[in-house]
């Protein structure tokens, strides 16, 4: 499975904001620079996620961005449909009719257990664990990335 650049820049910039949530707005500029991510596509990537309710964007010399919800209430899982869409490894597990080999293929299982084990680890992983693991590995914490576990069972989509 291939995760599409817009959603790694946009999980990016989302624990950006995280690791800073409650110290005020972030500039683009500030979040582009630190997550090496250009500028230019990161403000389409805001906006977008600023219209489909992730973050808050104000203007001005004191504006920027803020995380709409606290980063323990986003998961990963509704990021990547919001940012990709269909996140299926396969196009019928979502659209079976389209397929003439809907009820008798031997490969449907194996992909369905494949995309609900996915979904199953995104909706375990919020920003919050993201934001906590990111600034272990940068403040040279002798945690290795192998001993992070997402937590278990889906996190609640709002307040």
């Amino acid at each position: 499975m291939r995760i599409p650049m817009r959603v790694d820049y946009g999980v990016r910039a989302l624990v950006e904001l995280a690791m800073r949530y409650g110290d005020g707005p972030v500039q683009t500029s500030a979040i582009a620079y630190r997550q090496g991510i250009p500028e230019s596509y990161l403000e389409r990537l805001m906006s977008a996620l600023n219209k489909s309710g992730f973050v808050h964007s104000r203007r001005g010399p004191q504006g920027g961005h803020l995380l709409a919800r606290p980063p323990q209430h986003v998961n990963l899982y509704e990021i990547m449909q919001e940012l990709d869409g269909n996140s299926s490894p396969l196009d019928c597990l979502t659209l079976p009719t389209d397929c003439m080999f809907a009820d008798c293929c031997a490969q449907k299982e194996i992909w369905q257990t494949v995309e609900d084990s996915i979904q199953k680890v995104l909706e375990g992983t919020t920003l919050a664990h993201l934001a906590e693991r990111q600034c272990a590995l940068t403040e040279g914490s002798t945690t290795r990335a192998d001993d992070w576990q997402p937590v278990a069972g889906p996190v609640p989509a709002s307040v």
